[in-house]
């Protein structure tokens, strides 16, 4: 295809895009713990908006947020296993990125505790 040249949509390509991004979410869960862990949290949160019947905006904030988690948490696995593939020595520096990457996860898991702690707390101590 020459530079400028858009390609036709086509069915059969997006079908195995949508494989290949399945695939990936297949393999994060079944090798990454960090992520099994954010996974069950995620389930937990759902039932617990059922249980105590959150807004439907609370829901997007609550879908978002975990999202999000879930999200970083992936892309940082990615970003380690590219580290690893390109510099399979220890180095300083591929050794930050992994530490940045973590870090953003952290970020968005402190921000999800803080969201559920704002959605959630109220609704539990008027059940109490």
């Amino acid at each position: 295809m020459h530079r400028g040249q858009r390609k036709h949509f086509s069915l059969t390509d997006r079908m195995k895009s949508f494989r290949f991004a399945l695939r990936g979410i297949y393999l994060i869960v079944r090798n990454q713990h960090n992520f099994r862990i954010h996974l069950v949290a995620f389930f937990a949160i759902l039932i617990l908006g059922i249980l105590t019947r959150i807004t439907n905006w609370e829901w997007c904030v609550i879908i978002l947020t975990c999202a999000l988690v879930l999200s970083l948490e992936a892309i940082n696995t990615a970003l380690e296993y590219l580290v690893d593939l390109v510099s399979p020595e220890f180095e300083k520096k591929a050794g930050e990125i992994k530490d940045i990457a973590a870090g953003a996860v952290l970020i968005s898991a402190i921000a999800a505790v803080i969201v559920g702690i704002l959605i959630f707390l109220p609704r539990l101590l008027l059940l109490s």
